[in-house]
């Protein structure tokens, strides 16, 4: 049976690797979205939908440019947890 520590111990490595893979993309998203908010205010263009495509497109920009990288921060996530996983096995023997 595997401990309360070692569950705790994959949820906080878990978390963290979605944090760190899914922060390009909010930030490019966000950045994105106060552009096209600044303009809306400046031109008093009060459409709600002109904030999507250029955010689809960002995002998909930034998967393009940094999707390797993602696969590989989780892929290795992955690999490690599966290389401990006797290890988590063997801890409640």
């Amino acid at each position: 049976m595997i401990t309360e520590e070692a569950v705790l111990d994959i949820a906080r490595d878990m978390i963290y690797t979605v944090i760190l893979t899914a922060a390009p993309l909010l930030l490019i998203s966000l950045a994105i979205g106060l552009v096209v908010s600044i303009f809306q205010t400046v031109t008093s263009i009060q459409e709600q939908t002109l904030t999507f495509v250029p955010k689809i497109l960002g995002v998909f920009l930034g998967m393009m440019i940094g999707g390797s990288w993602m696969l590989n921060n989780m892929s290795s996530f992955m690999v490690d947890l599966w290389s401990k996983f006797s290890y988590y096995l063997s801890l409640g023997s």
